[in-house]
């Protein structure tokens, strides 16, 4: 009589999410990295004092996404997301060959700060006031990628700074040239994107399966030559696409 092996619990677990954070303020980071460790689904595996520290630190220290301070002294988290992107992108071959998700937190509620760092590249912006609960999920939906963080947040950003972006945009040109290369299917995933909507609920609008949606996103990031959602929000603004 054949004897059955004993069950075993084959089902997949979720990747730890690595975060690091930069932040000037010692007891801001110890009060984050308290929180973030509380989640059996997050890890804190760097911390640093200010740009220069974090963009040694990301150098040689793998991590998913980036708390980043935007006003610190020396290097700011401005300039800091900007190299440590670009470090990314340099290393051929890695895992991380296009850099971490960046989130930029301030306690400064101003334009200029949010606008530069999404920019630079960072995927979105919180205010460090902001409820335990947003800033942990900001995280997990930046690592996922399928939607816009705290997109109230960033569509009042961009709805007040949208005639500025058409203005002085220096890319606004070659964007503009590229979203006309877009399908008329693109096209309408495209507008939903740029007003924060996730893939789901893209899915919904449109009567397409959320896996269409995804290959949708996919086409339309790589047109755009976007590194993710936020700066294909960005580039709507620039082109006219989205109206304030």
């Amino acid at each position: 009589m054949p004897i059955n092996p004993a069950p075993t619990n084959t089902a997949p677990q979720s990747p730890v999410i690595r975060v690091a954070l930069v932040d000037d303020q010692r007891l801001v980071r110890s009060g984050f990295t308290m929180l973030i460790n509380s989640q059996p689904d997050l890890r804190v595996v760097c911390e640093a004092g200010n740009g220069t520290e974090a963009v040694a630190a990301l150098n040689t220290t793998r991590a998913d996404v980036v708390l980043m301070d935007v006003r610190m002294p020396g290097m700011d988290g401005i300039e800091a997301t900007r190299r440590i992107l670009e470090q990314g992108s340099g290393r051929a071959g890695s895992e991380q060959r296009t850099g971490p998700k960046i989130v930029v937190l301030t306690t400064f509620d101003l334009d200029e700060y949010a606008l530069a760092a999404i920019q630079a590249g960072a995927s979105g912006f919180l205010l460090k006031d902001a409820p335990p609960e947003e800033l942990l999920e900001a995280i997990r939906t930046v690592y996922r990628g399928d939607a816009v963080i705290a997109p109230s947040t960033t569509r009042r950003l961009l709805d007040h700074v949208a005639p500025m972006l058409r203005r002085s945009s220096p890319a606004a040109g070659s964007n503009a040239e590229s979203v006309k290369s877009l399908t008329v299917r693109e096209r309408e995933v495209f507008g939903l994107i740029a007003r924060g909507l996730s893939n789901p609920e893209i899915a919904g609008s449109l009567y397409l399966s959320e896996a269409t949606v995804k290959t949708h996103v996919g086409h339309i990031l790589a047109k755009l030559q976007a590194r993710d959602r936020v700066q294909a929000v960005l580039i709507a603004y620039e082109t006219g696409v989205v109206h304030p």
